[in-house]
């Protein structure tokens, strides 16, 4: 692993104006959908860790900035804003469906959770990284939300299946040392299994549109 020359983002600039539109976001009564412009973390359900990034790159692969998984609930660094696909918009407060493309992009550094046909260098899977710079990278930066109904709820487990690969967002255990000691790798795994079940956990959740509540009224009548 290579340490990237890069000055951090201040957490807290990035967050406010989200705190300020999130109306909604302090209640877990009713959870509700998860919506584009929400910055969550998400917990590999199976091993227990957040997906986490940082400005460290991978020593082989690509050499892109690497994804890994930490324990720690309060690491900074989890953070991912959800966001349209590749050249679409989806508007804040919009709710996720079952089976749409997405991408999450990392609020601390601007880069893409991102796939391609590198291994990964603990498990020999398929190498997950960060890529892009500011919010923008191409193809490989998009993700199909997999679960079950119509709407990614927050309360669910989910998988995330790579759109042009075909594989699964997952952590299997493989431990990195220095200089990210006791970091989980994260990969893409062909074959649908436990490890690839993740969790929506902290975060600031816009509101559901108008649209949505709407929807919601009318199908309660």
């Amino acid at each position: 692993m290579e340490a990237a020359r890069r000055p951090p983002v201040p957490l807290l600039r990035l967050l406010l104006p989200l705190l300020a539109a999130a109306l909604g976001a302090a209640g877990r009564g009713d959870p509700g959908p998860v919506t584009c412009g929400s910055v969550v973390k998400l917990l590999n359900v199976r091993h227990n860790v957040r997906l986490h990034s940082h400005d460290v790159r991978y020593g082989s692969g690509s050499g892109q900035q690497s994804v890994t998984g930490v324990s720690a609930a309060d690491d900074g660094n989890s953070y991912w804003r959800v966001r349209g696909r590749t050249a679409a918009v989806c508007q804040r407060g919009t709710p996720v469906r079952c089976g749409q493309a997405i991408r999450l992009t990392h609020l601390g550094t601007g880069r893409n959770l991102h796939s391609h046909r590198f291994t990964s260098p603990l498990s020999g899977n398929q190498e997950v990284s960060a890529f892009g710079e500011a919010g923008e990278g191409d193809y490989l930066d998009d993700w199909t939300v997999v679960c079950s109904g119509t709407y990614w709820a927050r309360e669910d487990e989910v998988r995330f299946q790579h759109t042009s690969t075909d594989v699964f967002l997952s952590v299997t255990g493989e431990q990195y040392g220095r200089p990210i000691h006791g970091q989980k790798e994260v990969h893409g795994m062909a074959t649908s299994s436990q490890n690839n079940y993740w969790k929506v956990m902290e975060g600031i959740f816009m509101q559901p549109s108008e649209a949505f509540q709407m929807e919601q009224h009318h199908a309660e009548l």
